[in-house]
């Protein structure tokens, strides 16, 4: 912020409800909620704390972008990884800060690379900064990924493009088939927003694996530059008239 605007203090677990603060960045108003830090599972034994947990999932909920904030020193635990689920599930655009990067030699800079690699492969979506929050290095950095992954969630996908993105994706590679069949994909819409989803009909789509769909989601994705956000790949097929229902 540039200023005091909360009071805190430096021993984990003493912050236990959720702040909104607003602001405005270069002529952009915001609102930021800052939230409890989250501490170990086993350490989360106290009602006010459990309590501080719950406001932090509420708090995610209602965001349009998450900051999911990292300790470039410490390792990436369990309760990370679960907040970072949770984050996936919720649908929310997100943007990873890995904080005091500043105290790193380039040793240590490059485990904790490994480190968010392997623990947090599934945010792969997501922008990486590397901050020191006590100095203000790379705030720039993160409002700019904020700003992107915000206008990806909420980005228009028309649906002639989105069934042209489709048949070339399945020309480049068809669905495995199941069976004597193979599943037909014929058109796709847009389904929603924050997160986007695809809702891509057919013949046969109950057969599609989860593989597959990941295929289509990154042939999306890299269309309509959707990084910073979540993507939903719905399939629905359509049902054949000329089958009596039982």
């Amino acid at each position: 912020m540039g200023e005091d605007r909360v009071i805190a203090f430096d021993m984990p677990g003493t912050t236990r409800d959720a702040i909104e603060i607003e602001f405005d960045y270069k002529g952009t108003p915001y609102t930021l909620i800052d939230t409890a830090g989250l501490r170990k599972r086993g350490k989360v034994f106290e009602t006010i704390e459990k309590f501080s947990v719950i406001k932090t999932l509420q708090a995610i909920e209602a965001s349009n972008v998450v900051l999911l904030m990292l300790d470039a020193s410490t390792e990436i635990s369990d309760q990370d990884a679960s907040i970072a689920g949770f984050i996936l599930e919720s649908g929310r655009a997100l943007v990873v800060a890995i904080n005091k990067w500043d105290d790193l030699d380039s040793y240590k800079r490059e485990w904790a690379k490994r480190e968010y690699a392997r623990k947090l492969r599934f945010l792969d979506f997501a922008k990486v900064s590397t901050i020191s929050a006590l100095k203000g290095q790379g705030i720039s950095h993160v409002m700019r990924a904020v700003k992107s992954a915000h206008a990806a969630a909420y980005r228009r996908l028309p649906t002639p493009r989105l069934t042209r993105i489709i048949h070339d994706a399945v020309e480049q590679q068809q669905p495995p088939r199941k069976g004597i069949f193979r599943p037909k994909l014929r058109y796709a819409h847009q389904g929603g927003q924050n997160p986007p989803i695809v809702v891509v009909h057919g013949s046969g789509l109950e057969g599609v694996s989860d593989s597959y769909k990941r295929y289509l989601e990154g042939k999306v994705r890299e269309a309509f530059d959707l990084e910073g956000t979540p993507l939903r790949v719905e399939l629905k097929s359509s049902r054949n008239p000329y089958v009596e229902d039982k």
